[in-house]
């Protein structure tokens, strides 16, 4: 996967970033569960390769805050019947990087009942109610189609 170069300064050219980073969420979904469901997805974009998340953040007053994601993040949302082919399409690829979230991650309380959840289902069952990849940007662009830019 090709690693993110540094952030221009702000009076600077806008940066342009090689990858894409993309969240697809079910459209049928409470917005408690959207906002749940793409966090849970980032916090695994994020850890799926070094150099993606930039420096602590710091105010004037020198207090420091976590690091963040480094490039924008699309949030797109989609019908169930988008994700099965998205997954298949997205798995069979070495240059992306992917994460899934499935209903059942709703009723589970613990990171290990999660992990559990998803090893119990074959990959073609999943029921997934979100996805996020990250990859070359063309990539990323012909596997999003038939998504939408969430509302």
């Amino acid at each position: 996967m090709t690693s993110i170069a540094p952030v221009a300064p702000q009076d600077a050219a806008p940066f342009r970033f090689d990858t894409k980073v993309a969240v697809v969420l079910r459209d049928d979904l409470a917005p408690w569960q959207e906002l749940d469901v793409t966090a849970f997805l980032m916090s695994g974009i994020a850890s799926s390769e070094p150099g993606l998340v930039g420096e602590p953040y710091r105010d004037r007053d020198n207090n420091e805050y976590l690091t963040m994601l480094r490039q924008p993040v699309l949030v797109l949302s989609a019908q169930a019947e988008y994700f099965a082919a998205a997954r298949s399409k997205a798995a069979a690829r070495d240059d992306i990087a992917l994460a899934v979230y499935t209903g059942d991650l709703f009723t589970t309380t613990h990171d290990d009942a999660n992990r559990a959840a998803v090893a119990a289902v074959p990959a073609s069952d999943l029921d997934l109610v979100g996805v996020a990849v990250r990859g070359p940007k063309n990539v990323i662009d012909r596997l999003l189609k038939g998504a939408r830019m969430h509302a």
